[in-house]
């Protein structure tokens, strides 16, 4: 009798503990958003005064906290020589997927070749020199055109005479994007067990419980007849 408890107790709590799991599963699960066009700004903060760069057109960040105005966000991975920055996005300027793209950022570097003033009488062997970048994005400011990098575990900005030329990561176009709030959306199916499904399985178990118990009952032996005298 105290086995037949015991295993309807731990069936209880292994259908009770479902749900949760699946709604860990899905809290755990990537979005990204897409820079649709090449006005997406990435900020090192909640202001407008912290414009760092935008976004390359047609690349994602991942969200991580969406918001009325500002979404946190990051962009770029760790792993060298590219390494993530966390930031800011304006809401309004993302476009929002349902899906993980295979390739949510531009992984570029450049190199850049510094000249040297005045390499005088004795030769020019050393007078350039090349360094290579991590590109992020670019900027425009006092009309003058900059990326914005990073070089030995520093990020900055270097000055550009024109914006960098990439392939294009249109892949977002051939997806549906998820629909709008006027929009209606068939509901997608759950697998995993409902409330009721729950209350249902442990009414079962409890009255399998109910019989096995009667069962044993019956199974007693009668009493015996005293002897006769």
């Amino acid at each position: 009798m105290k086995n037949l408890l015991l295993a309807a107790l731990m069936l209880m709590l292994c259908f009770a503990a479902a749900p949760s799991a699946r709604t860990a599963a899905r809290a755990e699960s990537l979005r990204y958003a897409v820079a649709a066009d090449s006005n997406v700004w990435f900020y090192a903060a909640e202001s407008e005064s912290e414009r760092l760069f935008l976004v390359p057109e047609t690349y994602y960040v991942r969200v991580l906290n969406e918001g009325e105005i500002f979404t946190a966000v990051e962009y770029l991975v760790n792993d060298a020589p590219y390494k993530k920055v966390m930031g800011y996005c304006r809401t309004e300027a993302l476009t929002f997927v349902d899906f993980i793209p295979a390739r949510p950022f531009l992984r570029k570097q450049i190199t850049v070749t510094y000249t040297l003033p005045g390499p005088g009488t004795l030769g020019g062997e050393f007078s350039g020199v090349e360094k290579t970048f991590v590109y992020y994005g670019m900027r425009y400011d006092a009309g003058g055109l900059y990326f914005y990098v990073l070089a030995d575990g520093k990020f900055g900005y270097i000055p550009a005479e024109e914006p960098i030329e990439f392939e294009r990561n249109d892949d977002w176009l051939s997806v549906p994007t998820p629909p709008t709030s006027g929009e209606s959306e068939a509901p997608m199916p759950d697998d995993s067990p409902s409330v009721l499904q729950i209350v249902a399985i442990c009414a079962v178990a409890l009255c399998a419980l109910v019989v096995a118990a009667l069962v044993l009952k019956g199974r007693k032996n009668p009493p015996r007849d005293d002897p006769d005298p």
